[in-house]
């Protein structure tokens, strides 16, 4: 809540935002000729490219889905997914067709490398369904040209009136890339647009061509005129906020942690927008203040309360209202830059619920910014649930930090354990899997401690009960890794061990724990490689199958030998100790091979190599 200038806090000057507001709103008048339009900011080195919005119902809900959603095209936008997870984001599909066509058909790409090649910094900004776009365009150019200093993205977005684009995977993506402050979304009081996709399409289609019309540059004074005054303009109004009223209302249940089953139930009967805001957002209040606010469930709730009526009697008025102030973003921000009357809103669990509380030394400020924004003691409540939530992730994340040490002794006792075995010229995964040593009774309760605090890890990742930047995190990659290349070897030793796959079937289709699952997504994410790129950990299991198959091929045998190379190459000296005499690699597998195929083979001189050093 503290104070501080907006160029400060934000990384975006008022000549900045200014200029992508004024080229925003140029950009609808061109549309017909381009989809954007570029301008340099001549004090800075900044470039802005702003696109255009289209007036088409079209161009704002495609395909048969309720709210227009569509899983995103992870080739265009790899981060966009839950990592440990496996879950896919989704966007609207008619905003990300209108950007895939841009970028198939203008020379924007060229343009933009042209701009990062002179080290400008570009800055990607869109007025109503422009902003879509422009955030789209800021995510595929964040991952086409990334930048290893954190501190300096070469890309950045700012929207002005700007509907939601996706769902709930895009905050947490975003903010687990470190790219959740790239985006500024400026958003006026009773605004309808932001709120729109909140509503299926089936229950304001019937209105929503007209309200487009509204906003198209080409209507005169006269058109829009009548449309504030249309029957229509209430109902549309009215329908978009009961919907919001919808989805903020069971968002808060949820903030509160409500167990009422009933939610639950809600849902089974009621389809809710997946649609979520991310980013920093700031409130024009309308009289020159704004507030700022970056937690995405926060603005969720401000997104509905900010616009309710005092009274039935105003509804036509707040209804055409919210057209009007979808077009007065310029001027508004025009007055509101040179006032620099800025309240920010985080940590929104420390917000004053009355106007009489006066806790905090600015809370007479921001009691002002909230009364101006109609928060009522409801409202605030719901900002300090959301504010709550993510004090509790903090507070989870230093939990499971508290374990590293632990994690860290317990793996190297693992790996004294692994040595051990190399002692006594039996692998590792060979001896736990016979457990004749008081040794490997010791790995085992080792490694099932390890499972505990780990599986503790993934559920609560599975739940969100982690920050968002808990799977980014490079200490928590690198252990992740150690963990699983070290220990998964032992669980896939106990399953075959104890015959599971004849009960439960093979490791890696139904047996295989998520939390060698996440880790090693997490890997894979962090380096940009396909799935399955590290899947060294699991060469045993790949191994016992064919075993269990009774599979000799060439074929089979090319699985295994790439596996094998995996693991060797990970494990160095102690993945020979698949070649030891008694292991079950050359036991039931390499020695029962036809002399041709093990002739063939690509561990022919690999092995070849290790009989001749240990003999």
């Amino acid at each position: 809540m503290a104070g501080g200038s907006l160029r400060d806090r934000i990384g975006a000057s008022e000549e900045l935002i200014k200029t992508a507001c004024k080229l925003s709103r140029k950009a609808h008048a061109s549309s017909s000729k381009n989809p954007y339009l570029s301008d340099k900011i001549r004090s800075s080195s900044e470039t802005v490219f702003a696109f255009s919005g289209s007036w088409s119902v079209s161009d704002w809900f495609a395909g048969n889905n309720a709210f227009g959603e569509i899983k995103v095209d992870l080739k265009m936008f790899p981060p966009l997914r839950s990592v440990g997870t496996d879950e896919d984001a989704k966007a609207n599909e008619a905003f990300i067709g209108r950007f895939a066509s841009i970028l198939r058909t203008s020379s924007l790409q060229d343009e933009v490398e042209k701009a990062v090649k002179e080290k400008k910094r570009v800055v990607f900004a869109g007025h109503s369904s422009g902003g879509p776009v422009a955030i789209l365009a800021t995510i595929y150019f964040l991952e086409k040209y990334p930048r290893t200093d954190s501190s300096q993205k070469p890309f950045r977005c700012i929207t002005f009136g700007s509907p939601l684009t996706g769902d709930r995977i895009f905050p947490h993506a975003l903010r687990r890339e470190n790219w959740a402050d790239c985006f500024t979304h400026f958003v006026m009081k009773y605004d309808i647009v932001p709120r729109i996709m909140l509503s299926p399409c089936a229950s304001i289609e019937q209105q929503l061509g007209t309200i487009l019309a509204f906003f198209n540059p080409k209507s005169t004074n006269s058109q829009r005129e009548s449309i504030e005054g249309a029957a229509d303009t209430l109902v549309f109004f009215m329908t978009v906020m009961r919907n919001a009223s919808a989805v903020a209302s069971h968002a808060a249940c949820s903030l509160k942690g409500s167990t009422n089953l009933l939610l639950e139930t809600l849902t089974n009967f009621i389809q809710l927008s997946p649609y979520r805001p991310f980013g920093t957002y700031i409130f024009c209040s309308g009289n020159g203040k704004l507030a700022v606010v970056k937690n995405p469930d926060a603005v969720l709730q401000l997104l509905f309360y900010c616009c309710q009526l005092n009274n039935e009697a105003e509804a036509l008025e707040i209804a055409s209202r919210s057209l009007k102030e979808h077009l007065g973003y310029e001027s508004e921000l025009k007055e509101s830059l040179e006032m620099q009357d800025v309240v920010y809103l985080d940590p929104t669990e420390k917000l004053p619920l009355t106007s009489d509380d006066n806790a905090l030394p600015e809370a007479a400020t921001i009691n002002r910014t909230l009364n101006d924004l109609g928060l009522s003691t409801t409202a605030r409540l719901c900002l300090r649930a959301a504010g709550e939530l993510e004090k509790q992730k903090e507070r989870n994340q230093e939990k499971v930090n508290s374990n590293t040490r632990i994690i860290e002794e317990k793996l190297n006792s693992i790996t004294d354990y692994q040595t051990g075995c190399r002692v006594r010229k039996i692998g590792y995964y060979d001896a736990f899997k016979l457990s004749k040593d008081i040794n490997d009774f010791n790995a085992n309760v080792t490694r099932l401690e390890l499972a505990g605090m780990w599986d503790e890890v993934i559920e609560m990742l599975k739940r969100y009960e982690l920050p968002d930047e808990f799977e980014g995190r490079k200490e928590w990659i690198e252990l992740g890794t150690k963990f699983r290349r070290l220990v998964e070897p032992l669980d896939i030793a106990n399953y075959y061990r104890h015959a599971k796959n004849d009960d439960t079937g093979p490791y890696m289709k139904l047996g295989r724990p998520k939390r060698y699952k996440f880790t090693q997504r997490w890997l894979e994410h962090a380096l940009r490689k396909p799935p399955n790129a590290f899947s060294e950990s699991f060469f045993w299991a790949v191994l016992e199958e064919k075993i269990a198959n009774n599979k000799k091929s060439t074929q089979d045998e090319g699985e295994i030998a790439t596996a094998a190379l995996k693991w060797l190459e990970v494990e160095k000296k102690a993945g020979e100790d698949i070649f030891l005499d008694g292991s079950t690699f050359v036991v039931k597998w390499w020695k029962t091979l036809d002399p041709r195929i093990i002739q063939q083979s690509r561990l022919a001189i690999p092995y070849e190599q290790f009989r001749k050093n240990a003999g």
